[in-house]
């Protein structure tokens, strides 16, 4: 299995292949994509792996830090409430929804792999959601859901990070409990997407400090992945590099009587089946 990351070492920032031994570089291997986003636009993975083959490790593993994969997407958006059970667990006696739920968040807003998640000044409720990320390959407008997986270059993982506070600071808005800086985390890599099995019907797995707190698969989405992009494709132009967080199952920290927040030490790893696991762990904001 191909995995691409985006990585730092000695004050620069790489991306190449993972290996079980470390990193291959292959940035300047390819000076005309520069990021990962530009080797997506390119259709360019294929390449990466083919001249990955061919060289050996240049950052050995303890050597190197983990970034978000792809730096600077043009839009990542966020389905909410998306797994059964979701919906009860807010106790609002509304039914399903019809349409999903989406919300944006900033680049900023992440980390990557093996990196803590900041738990601001501003709020101790400090919440994890396990999910499943896709990432547009193929960019359109008005993507008809059956061709929707073909617009999809990339998988990867998300621990969605949330204030549960403050997604309620105003009547209508979830912007700013979603939003602190580094509040949420993305990686470790990216794996190309070649078949619907990879995403269709896979196993997702939330773990805080070796507790298993959700375990769900997405062939139970309220709104499966096809159907995301093709809503979303509905009201903006998707593009290559574009970030679909695809949704959490229920079991996240606010759901239990008493609330299971983070806090600083925790280790929550999300496993996705597939893909890998993504580990964090929380520390205070300074």
């Amino acid at each position: 299995m191909s995995r691409f990351a985006t990585y730092s070492a000695n004050g620069e920032t790489f991306y190449g292949a993972v290996t079980d031994a470390g990193m291959i570089a292959l940035s300047a291997d390819f000076p005309d994509w520069p990021t990962l986003r530009e080797v997506i636009a390119a259709d360019g993975l294929h390449a990466l792996a083919t001249a990955a083959a061919e060289l050996s490790v240049t950052h050995p593993t303890g050597s190197f830090t983990f970034e978000i994969p792809i730096p600077a997407p043009e839009k990542i958006i966020c389905v909410g409430v998306n797994y059964p059970a979701r919906n009860d667990e807010y106790n609002d006696g509304s039914d399903a929804p019809a349409n999903m739920s989406l919300f944006v968040r900033f680049p900023g807003s992440f980390t990557g792999h093996d990196q803590p998640l900041i738990r601001p000044k501003a709020s101790d409720k400090l919440d994890y959601e396990g999910e499943v990320v896709v990432i547009i390959g193929k960019g359109g407008r008005h993507i008809a859901q059956d061709d929707a997986l073909d617009h999809i270059a990339a998988l990867s993982i998300c621990n969605e990070g949330t204030l549960r506070d403050w997604v309620r600071h105003a009547k209508f808005n979830v912007t700013q409990g979603k939003n602190f800086d580094q509040s949420g985390s993305i990686g470790p890599w990216i794996v190309p997407y070649t078949h619907a099995a990879q995403i269709t019907d896979i196993h997702l797995q939330t773990r805080v400090n070796g507790d298993v707190r959700q375990d769900d698969r997405t062939g139970r989405m309220l709104f499966p992945v096809a159907r995301q992009i093709a809503y979303i494709s509905t009201f903006t132009t998707l593009v290559p590099g574009d970030i679909i967080v695809t949704g959490t199952p229920t079991g996240a920290g606010a759901r239990f009587d008493p609330p299971r927040f983070l806090k600083p030490g925790d280790v929550i790893e999300v496993e996705v089946e597939g893909v890998g696991t993504l580990c964090n762990t929380v520390k205070d904001e300074s």
